[in-house]
Parts: structure tokens; sequence; C-alpha cells
């Protein structure tokens, strides 16, 4: 017996194993399946095994003729494109006959009769007509980072020389004569590979890297309109929230905005290691911070988040990911996705060599609230870390003691969103609800609640039917 078929088949079908039944000739359904593969992350196709696991062989005696139809379509552009070289194995099984398919992940985007398919947990999916998902497959198939894309009309003039000054200073205190603390602007971005020319189409200038550690708010939305990162808290307001801080600006600003943010809304218990005592709160909302903006993809729209709950804090990014599912701080294998960025953060000591801040987060976070962070990589990678009453200042039992003070303070939001719904109504009486709560940037329930209650006030009532009517403000 194959000790690798049968790790296989008591492991199961997953995103990299997919059993065939297949007794007599191929499954219909196998390329598409190899088209996946090729995809995301390659993986393991058995031939020969029902989806349950349950193994009933191929007949040996089609085995040759599967094998060459295989072949002869797996290097068909038609079928496949562009074609891949693969070819199935015989291997015994207690004695049947299993056809085994290794499928390593491809450089390119393959089409299966002329449909691009993705993988997902144990399924293939045609994602040829959405768009977002193809442009994410083609990014992370991308040979080069999208960090180092250059914009050859930018200038200096569209950066923040301060920002530069800034960083200049921060090398030169965390490290002794570093060389880019001597030298000028030009110099500091070329030596920084923020600078580059592209010998291919013959183009130099500044790359998004510069721009987004360096840029004007005004250069950076102009080349990623998309560009923000919202940093939200939402523990007595859950439709909407307590605090937020919406941030569009570079880089260097957007982290310290942010461990701000952290610091405001998290408390920091005495820890002392060694002689000194130090912050478990800086050391954890460093590592975070530092991940969601050196970590991200920066060509996708998907919006960055840093969200404290009740009992639990997470991050949001999009990302260009090397496995999927939860990383082992043991087993991790670091792989930059923004090097240029990530070696600036580090020379200004805003972070550490890759890998190390995983393992420190691990370390802290334990100490910190008692639980280890969940670490997810895929197209979104998350982070989650579930936090204790002692660093969570409206824990349940805080919420219950200030409980008159949180009521006050959801009526007066309450309040203020119900006059603001008038304002616009006065306005707009045609308004939709989810277009009042695009407008508002509230939850529809939240606007279907505040409205009841302006209607039972005598403050509002409908006229005409839901669709087609209008509504009429009263007071």
């Amino acid at each position: 017996m194959n000790p690798r078929i049968q790790e296989l088949i008591t492991a199961g079908e997953s995103r990299t194993v997919e059993f065939k039944t297949a007794r007599s000739a191929l499954s219909r359904d196998l390329y598409e399946t190899v088209c996946a593969f090729l995809n995301r992350d390659g993986g393991d196709i058995l031939l020969g095994v029902k989806n349950d696991g349950t193994v009933h062989g191929v007949d040996p005696d089609c085995v040759v003729r599967m094998k060459e139809e295989f072949a002869t379509a797996i290097n068909n552009p038609q079928k496949l494109n562009p074609p891949c070289y693969l070819s199935l194995q015989a291997v015994d099984h207690d004695g049947l006959t299993l056809l085994h398919l290794a499928v390593p992940p491809s450089s390119q985007v393959h089409r299966c009769a002329n449909r691009i398919y993705d993988r997902n947990e144990d399924g293939d999916f045609d994602i040829t007509n959405n768009n977002d998902l193809v442009t994410q497959l083609y990014v992370r198939k991308q040979s080069h980072y999208t960090e180092n894309t250059i914009y050859p009309y930018a200038t200096l003039a569209d950066l923040r020389p301060e920002l530069i000054g800034r960083a200049r200073r921060m090398v030169g205190m965390n490290t002794k004569n570093h060389p880019w603390a001597a030298m000028d602007d030009n110099e500091l971005l070329t030596s920084a590979r923020l600078f580059q020319r592209d010998y291919q189409r013959n183009v130099e200038g500044m790359t998004l890297a510069a721009i987004l550690l360096f840029g004007k708010d005004t250069t950076i939305l102009s080349v990623l309109p998309h560009h923000k990162t919202d940093a939200i808290v939402r523990r007595v307001d859950a439709d909407r929230y307590d605090d937020r801080d919406d941030i569009r600006t570079n880089l260097l600003e957007s982290y310290d905005r942010l461990v701000a943010f952290g610091e405001k809304h998290l408390s920091d218990p005495f820890y002392q290691e060694g002689l000194h005592r130090i912050s478990l709160r800086s050391h954890i909302l460093r590592e975070i911070m530092g991940n969601l903006l050196i970590h991200r993809e920066y060509s996708n729209a998907f919006p960055a988040k840093f969200v404290i709950e009740r009992g639990r804090l997470f991050t949001e990014n999009a990302n260009r990911p090397h496995g999927h599912g939860p990383i082992d701080p043991s087993l991790f294998s670091p792989y930059p996705k923004n090097p240029v960025i990530a070696r600036v953060f580090k020379e200004i000591g805003l972070a550490d060599e890759l890998g190390s801040g995983v393992r420190r987060l691990f370390k802290y976070c334990k100490t910190y609230c008692g639980h280890d962070p969940e670490l997810i990589e895929g197209d979104v990678f998350s982070l989650r870390l579930a936090l204790s009453e002692a660093v969570s200042p409206t824990s349940v039992t805080g919420l219950a003691e200030t409980s008159g003070k949180a009521s006050g303070k959801t009526e007066k939001a309450s309040g203020k969103t119900s006059g603001r719904i008038l304002e616009i109504l006065r306005q707009d009486s045609s308004i939709t609800i989810p277009e009042l709560a695009a407008r508002l940037d509230v939850t529809e329930r939240s606007i279907e609640r505040n409205i009841h209650n302006l209607r039972e006030s005598g403050h509002l009532r409908r006229v005409g039917p839901a669709k087609g009517g209008h509504w009429e403000v009263l007071k």
C-alpha cells in the first residue's frame, strides 16, 4: 500500500484533494478540477475513489486508454489553455488500481474550454464572469509586486518632503551611521528602491510604494482612489459604531493613527519583562498595524479595517495569498507581500525581520489577554484576537455598571440619526431605506427602527404605497 495515497484518502476531499469515481472513463469535470488546481495552490486528484472516500478502483483494462485520452486532452489548447504537461500515474492500493494525478500550482492563469476555474474548499468554481475574482487571480499570478508599479510622471512635488525627512531622522535614531541619514531625497528614494526603472518598457520613475509611503493625500487618492483603512469601535452601538477613524493618508501617518486609535480603546495592564516594565499593548499594536499596512495587496479595492468589539478585535485586508487557512507559528514560512515597503518600515524601526513579528505577536497576546491570535491566510487576510475583561475597558461587567451612561449615549445617537433622516426626507421625499442607510452610514435595520419611532411620534408619515409613494415630514 502506498502511504501517500492512504494519507490522501484518510484526509478526504479538501482545497487540495479531489476524488473522482472514473471506473472506466475519465470524468467530464476532471479538466475543470485540473484548471482550478493550477490556478490556485495545486493538489492531488485520485481516480477510482468516491466522494465519501470509498475506494472501488479503476478497471485495469481501461487504464492505458484513460491515460492516453488524458495526455491528448491536457495538451489540447481547446481543452486547457495554456496547455500543461501532466500525466496520470497508476498506483496499487489494496489490490485495486487507482490513477493519481499530482497538479502543481501554475505561474499562469489557465482556462478550461475557455472558462476560468478557481478552487474553494472542495469545489471548483467558474469565475469567468466575476471581474473582481478574475482580477485577484491575475494579481496572484503576477511575477512582480504591485508596489513596484512605476508612475513615470510622478515627481518630488507629488510627495511630502517632511515625511521623507521624518524617515531620515527615524533611520538615524534606529541605526547609527545609517547611509540614508546622509542622503538627499532623490538619493534616499533610489537607495530604498522607491525610484526604479523598467527595462522592458524603458520607463523610470517613482513607484507605488514611494507614493504610499511619502505621497500627498491627493497623489495617493489619484493613483489608488479606493485607498483607505477603517478603524472602528463597536461596543455600545452595535448597529453603527461608538468611534471611528476613516484613514486615507500615507502609510507612516496611517500607522500613527491606527496605533493611537488602539491605545485609546484598549487598556494597558502592568507587565514586567526582566527588570523593566514594557507595554504589552504597544508591542501588540505595533505588530498588528505593521502587518495590516505592510502586507496588504493595494491593487485590490477591498477596504482594510481594524475593528474593536466587545470581547474581541479583528483586522481584515486584501491579500495576495501563498497558502490558505490558519497560520501555525511553529510551521510558518514567511513570504514577503510588499518587500520594499517592508524594508522601509524595518529601517525606520516600525517593523522587524520578516516572520519575527508573528512569533512576537503570539508571545505577547497570550500574556496580554490569555488567548493566542488567529491568523488566517486567504484572498482576505484576517487577524482575530479574543479580549479578556481585564484589557477591554467596556467589558460585560463594565457595561452593567455604566448602563445608564451607555443607554444615554445610545439614545443620543438614535436621536441624532432621526434628525438627520428628517433633514434628508425634507429634501428628497422619495429616497429609499437602502439609500438612507448608505447616506448615513448605518444599517437598514437602524433606519427602519428610527422611521418607526418617527411615525409613532407623529413626525413622519407615508403617503402612497411602499413602491411609488413618498414620505411626508409633519414636524
